[in-house]
């Protein structure tokens, strides 16, 4: 794996790309001043060493009609189940991130569902896991923030 210290013109370059994924190289030169080809060699030498990963799509899940968040804690009846119970999870559609934690639970989920019924049935379907002893759930009321540059700034000041 390629090693190399970023410099500005890389985190300006991942600043965009972070704003929107899709940005042509072409309009990241422009406004950086430097050529597409420049941008390029950049990405995939980011790539390669494997500080950008892929890219994604940002979904707004309300205009899709799946405004209802809950976070749901999975105990385990033993911690050896938690492969298996992470496979059974990963099933379910509308759990869209688990981690597995220390703490007070084994797992922990974020769904998203369509209203507080259809988030029942989900986690239902959680509770019916084989090894889950039980569930604790948290209702998220509003998302406030979800930034990721704040983070990606902090790093690249202790560069």
């Amino acid at each position: 794996m390629a090693k190399f210290k970023l410099d500005d013109v890389d985190h300006q370059i991942l600043d965009m790309l972070i704003d929107n994924t899709r940005v042509p190289f072409t309009d990241i030169a422009k406004k950086l001043v430097i050529s597409a080809g420049t941008v390029h060699v950049r990405v995939k030498k980011m790539e390669e060493a494997g500080i950008i990963k892929g890219s994604s799509l940002t979904l707004d899940y309300k205009k899709l009609g799946y405004s209802f968040i809950a976070y749901v804690g999975v105990f385990l009846q033993k911690t050896s189940q938690t492969k298996f119970v992470l496979e059974r999870i990963n099933e379910i559609p509308y759990v869209t991130v688990a981690h597995i934690t220390t703490g007070k639970f084994n797992v922990f989920c974020k769904i998203r569902a369509r209203n507080t019924e259809h988030a029942k049935e989900v986690i239902f379907m959680i509770d019916d896991i084989e090894g889950v002893y039980r569930t604790e759930t948290m209702i998220s009321l509003e998302e406030s923030i979800n930034d990721k540059k704040r983070l990606m700034h902090s790093i690249f000041k202790h560069m």
